[in-house]
């Protein structure tokens, strides 16, 4: 068994000969308030305060623990964040305000009025656009960093993924698209969302910046990117595809 310990959003590493891995025994005494969930037959806990002095174990942001964690590891992590957050966001029921309990590993009910409730996801699409042999990046305002990325944005209610990416494309640039392909979907727990991938070519149209929520956007070859996302994200995977595309 592997024991999945956070304090807020950072993550308890186990330091190894050969790197680091999730601890296969409690880091730490457990306490009346820390919180406890079965996540596919691990342990994920929340604990108060982090571990600091024992250098048996490092505390890690979740996001930088994809460079120090297998793919395994780093995905089932991102899953005992999320069923945490939904947790920790679920206490009281939205229906009469009763307390809610957990009725199985992933539903809650109400004491008072029975409300069944779940994890609930936000539903994201990322779209990497085509220009001959130049590709569409964008700086979003919410960006920490000076790298650019791809459009993207969340599904709305009532409409498809396919819709919801000709949407985002025209809202934030401006821009037509057309042949509109799935390329990979990636959980993306922070919090508790699901980034769909998308490839499309460019159809028509100026780019006009949404400034509320761009900065920057232009059209780049591959000799001469910006600085582009992490290797953790769907995002870098979408331009690295297109990168061996032009190698062709």
């Amino acid at each position: 068994m592997k024991y999945f310990v956070f304090c807020q959003s950072d993550l308890v590493l186990e330091k190894t000969g050969e790197g680091y891995r999730i601890p296969t025994e409690p880091p730490t005494e457990l306490r009346p308030w820390t919180t406890v969930m079965n996540v596919d037959g691990e342990k994920a806990y929340r604990i108060e305060q982090p571990i600091i002095g024992d250098e048996r174990y490092e505390m890690c942001g979740l996001r930088q623990s994809y460079y120090k964690l297998s793919s395994e590891e780093y995905l089932k992590a991102g899953k005992c964040q999320e069923l945490l957050y939904w947790d920790q966001n679920t206490k009281f029921c939205g229906v009469c305000g009763g307390p809610m309990r957990f009725d199985t590993d992933i539903s809650k009910k109400c004491e008072h009025c029975g409300k069944e409730i779940w994890p609930q996801l936000a539903t994201a699409v990322i779209v990497l656009v085509r220009k001959d042999k130049e590709v569409l990046l964008v700086h979003a305002k919410n960006f920490r960093t000076d790298h650019y990325g791809l459009v993207a944005g969340f599904v709305e209610t009532g409409e498809t993924l396919e819709e919801a990416v000709h949407r985002e494309v025209m809202e934030e640039t401006g821009l037509h698209i057309k042949n509109l392909k799935y390329f990979a979907s990636q959980p993306w727990p922070y919090p508790c969302g699901l980034m769909v991938g998308f490839t499309a070519d460019y159809d028509g149209g100026k780019i006009h910046l949404q400034r509320s929520e761009l900065t920057k956007g232009s059209w780049f070859g591959k000799d001469h990117l910006p600085q582009i996302p992490e290797k953790l994200s769907i995002a870098r995977r979408l331009i690295d595809h297109w990168l061996e595309e032009m190698k062709d």
